[in-house]
């Protein structure tokens, strides 16, 4: 593995472009969440794809795929970034955060579930917590039961946070937006049922949500129950794609909107609701989720509130 390029701030978010092979690039990341130290907080963005099949419409990272990740190729993205803050493999952080979510969809790649299982074997880090995060694709039964196997087996007591891409409650809508054959709310409920164990964090349902996108608490609730599953409702990052489909981000990211009716409704609802902002430099750095540094290299007309930080190599 080859690092060809990067972007960003070390107090903040780095980006790395690196070489697999002969025109085999993906994207990982390093962040920090301000004013938490790395002590405290460290995650990690990998990649698990190059490029995804899924093409979601606000994601820079689809719209081409070249195939699946192997373990070792994941495991080098990992490495490299452990290695760089912390040579000899112990990672001091109370919570040790990696997501499966750079570039492509994990459940469709059987590797994710082999670095998985090896992870807590790989390095000493008493805070690790993977994050896994789907738009649970048809088809992968086998996929999602190994998986709840793995996560009871190395991955108790809160360790391991699982989250569904959702984005909107119109079933038509979702289908735009998330173009692929996936689960239904029915299918992924009965899932999160299964999967949820006391002692687990409750299950993510995500909304990047667009001024565009209905959110139904009433449907919701029909199908999710409170106790075992909350609300993150983060912004429309800055992206490209998003552009293209003119999308605006329901949140805006300079302001705390913590009092709106949507959010009040779902509380309302029972949900717990987490408003996800993170720092407005990571959109600058094109670090945030959705975007992808090297779709921005071939532009020709700049995002103006996103990726405008240099590109070193």
């Amino acid at each position: 593995m080859d690092v060809v390029a990067y972007t960003g701030d070390k107090d903040i978010a780095m980006v790395y472009i690196v070489e697999m092979g002969k025109d085999r690039l993906v994207e990982c990341v390093e962040a920090v969440q301000p004013p938490i130290p790395r002590d405290k907080k460290w995650v990690l963005l990998i990649s698990t794809m190059y490029g995804c099949p899924v093409g979601c419409k606000m994601c820079d990272a689809g719209g081409f795929y070249h195939g699946k990740l192997t373990k070792e190729e994941i495991f080098s993205q990992i490495n490299f970034l452990v290695q760089k803050r912390y040579s000899h493999g112990q990672i001091p952080s109370a919570q040790f955060k990696i997501q499966f979510a750079r570039m492509g969809e994990p459940a469709l790649n059987d590797s994710v579930l082999e670095v998985l299982a090896e992870l807590p074997s790989r390095y000493q880090a008493p805070g690790l917590m993977p994050s896994f995060s789907t738009v649970a694709p048809f088809g992968r039964d086998g996929f999602f039961h190994r998986l709840r196997e793995i996560k009871n087996e190395f991955y108790r007591n809160g360790q391991f946070q699982f989250q569904f891409s959702i984005h909107t409650t119109d079933e038509k809508l979702r289908d735009e937006i998330v173009p692929v054959k996936k689960w239904d709310f029915a299918e992924m409920a009965a899932y999160g049922e299964r999967f949820f164990a006391p002692g687990d964090r409750k299950i993510t349902l995500n909304f990047a949500l667009a001024q565009e996108n209905p959110v139904d608490p009433v449907l919701l609730k029909e199908y999710f129950n409170p106790n075992k599953f909350l609300i993150k409702i983060t912004p429309l990052n800055p992206t490209y794609r998003a552009r293209e489909n003119q999308l605006t981000t329901y949140l805006n990211p300079n302001l705390i909107q913590e009092k709106s009716e949507l959010i009040n409704e779902l509380k309302s609802a029972g949900y717990q609701v987490i408003i996800s902002i993170g720092e407005p430099e990571e959109n600058l750095i094109g670090s945030n989720c959705g975007q992808y540094v090297r779709r921005h290299m071939a532009e020709e007309t700049p995002i103006p509130d996103g990726y405008t930080y240099q590109l070193l190599q």
